[in-house]
């Protein structure tokens, strides 16, 4: 029986006549008409193929809830109206920031485009900051290869954009009794795969983590598991771009696209024009609408919500690496890595994530409920979590297709498009690999038009800003010495100086808001979530740029933190 007859059988089933499938080529495309998104979802994951042998592109309609429309700024100009790249990036997360990056090491003209106010504002600066070993993913997906290769290159590009990075390794715990005779057999499985792997005994585990559950078995250890500042990064990645020549456009949206002849001429944007040599699809959540705008689209996105929390730093005592537990209420859900107790790049220890599927791609909303439900995940592997230990916590939005594989690849129909889409965990880990992948895929498709040269001057070295905190005396004396605002600390959770502020409101990347300055230099990350910095903060911005106090933003347009001086504010009332 053909492929589609199985799938619609399988459909009148569930759906009766609401929903069908028909078949192009390797895509599946579904139509009809259900009443909820997760219906939606459902008929998708039931149609998806497990080989990847088809792609599933899922038009149905939810009549009661469907997919909301992409939040656009506010901004309407020319500012780029006109303008000819010879390639155009769209999302400067942190695939998109790595692959402009790469690019930069060519003589050619790269502009790249963000829609928020700033890099790293979504997916991107939403997650665990894990950078993955590999443990469950399937051999000869793109997951895998990419998270391979990704997780390999992560000691030189942390060095050369001097971004933090640790080799703290994961360890998997098992509390089945079991598992201590099967378990030693098994390394030679992540073996097989390239993912460096050894058996622990109950003993040796809680040697190296004596808080986790003492119920414990036996273990596994992956060495090749790291830490880094998902958002750290980013920001470096783009800012070492644009110290290369890269053109980046900060609160610009992809409206539209213009396609002739199988060709992207033109894209259409808030803030003007452009006419692009290539068009390379980093939008995330948005890639499949991307995709459709470019006519090349094949694949669906449903966005998947992941809830963290992160603990204060007088709890990072109970995990010193990164620890999840197996055969427990810790183990991995259907499409969710499982998560884990996570000990952060800054000193803190970050519980999460949940996977919840969501009809809104910008839906960072944190229920109790999440939070609540990752605690009792997790708390099985690391009995003492408490939440009043928490003193944030975020929801990030992940960019799955139905596959639930990454899309790195030229355009179908399109002949001057790369797609960077379907990015999830481990997409953080696999970007530095995606970055190269899809550079040399637009150079091939450049070099088909135009000579396309290496740039002799690219520099992959970016010096970061100093942490005055990490510093010794002595170092830190010096500094003070040669600049005295490192000298005035205005955070004194993270003892962030004054010094640290103004760096970063004068780098390559644009920033001037108060996020914006809290990702870079961490005022307002600690205890106090700002509290007694924030303020200050707000001040140091308005006095550098220029500008009156309640024009600063906290995150991006519409974040306004003061409207009025107090007395105007009552005399009004």
């Amino acid at each position: 029986m053909h492929i589609v007859d199985q799938l619609n059988r399988k459909l009148d089933a569930r759906f009766g006549d609401k929903v069908r499938a028909q078949q192009e080529g390797d895509v599946v495309t579904l139509t009809g008409h259900v009443d909820t998104w997760m219906e939606k979802v459902e008929a998708g994951r039931m149609c998806a193929s497990k080989q990847r042998s088809y792609y599933i592109v899922n038009d149905i309609v939810s009549e009661k809830e469907d997919i909301l429309p992409m939040r656009v700024p506010p901004i309407k100009d020319t500012l780029l109206e006109g303008k000819h790249y010879d390639a155009v990036i769209i999302g400067a997360g942190i695939v998109g920031s790595a692959i402009a990056r790469e690019l930069a090491r060519y003589n050619i003209s790269i502009l790249l485009l963000e829609k928020e106010h700033d890099v790293a504002m979504q997916a991107s600066s939403r997650n665990d900051g894990m950078v993955h070993p590999g443990i469950d993913l399937k051999k000869g997906t793109q997951k895998q290869k990419y998270n391979k290769l990704g997780n390999e290159m992560y000691d030189k590009v942390c060095e050369e954009l001097g971004v933090p990075f640790q080799r703290v390794g994961q360890y998997l715990g098992f509390v089945q009794k079991g598992a201590k005779y099967v378990l030693p057999l098994t390394p030679v499985h992540w073996h097989k795969m390239g993912v460096p792997c050894k058996y622990v005994s109950r003993k040796e585990l809680l040697e190296k983590e004596p808080h986790l559950n003492k119920e414990v078995v036996c273990g596994l250890s992956f060495p090749s598991a790291g830490i880094v500042c998902p958002y750290n990064l980013t920001i470096a990645y783009a800012e070492n771009a644009v110290d290369n020549g890269v053109k980046l456009s900060l609160d610009t949206a992809v409206l539209n696209m213009n396609v002739q002849n199988g060709v992207i001429t033109s894209v259409v944007t808030n803030r003007g024009t452009i006419y692009p040599g290539v068009v390379i699809n980093a939008a995330g959540v948005f890639s499949d609408e991307v995709a459709q705008m470019a006519n090349d689209r094949f694949f669906s996105i449903h966005p998947r919500k992941g809830t963290n929390a992160i603990l204060d730093k007088k709890a990072a005592y109970q995990v010193q690496t990164i620890a999840s537990f197996l055969g427990t209420a810790s183990t991995k859900t259907t499409h969710s890595k499982g998560g884990g107790v996570v000990s952060t790049i800054d000193g803190n220890l970050l519980i999460g994530p949940d996977a919840v599927e969501t009809n809104d791609k910008e839906d960072y909303a944190t229920t109790k409920e999440s939070v609540a439900s990752t605690f009792a995940k997790q708390g099985i592997a690391s009995p003492l979590l408490k939440i009043p230990d928490i003193i944030t916590y975020f929801t990030g939005v992940r960019a799955p297709t139905y596959e639930e594989d990454f899309v790195i690849t030229k355009g179908r129909k399109t002949k001057n498009l790369v797609h960077a889409a379907g990015i999830q965990s481990p997409g953080l880990t696999a970007a530095p690999a995606i970055g190269v992948s899809v550079a040399k895929m637009a150079v091939e498709l450049l070099g088909e038009s135009k000579e396309v040269t290496l740039n002799k001057n690219f520099n992959p070295i970016r010096k970061a800003i100093p942490r005055t905190a990490e510093l010794s005396i002595e170092e830190r004396n010096q500094l003070i010495k040669q600049n005295p605002d490192y000298g005035v600390i205005v955070c004194r959770c993270e003892e962030v100086s004054r010094g640290e502020i103004i760096d970063a409101l004068h780098r390559s990347v644009p920033c001037d808001t108060v996020d914006g300055v809290k990702r870079r230099v961490r005022p307002g990350m600690g205890r106090c979530q700002g509290g007694f910095c924030g303020p200050l903060v707000t001040g140091i911005i308005a006095k550098e740029k220029g500008i009156s106090i309640d024009e600063v933003l906290k995150s991006g347009y519409g974040s306004e933190l003061v409207y009025n001086p107090t007395k105007e504010a009552l005399q009004n009332e």
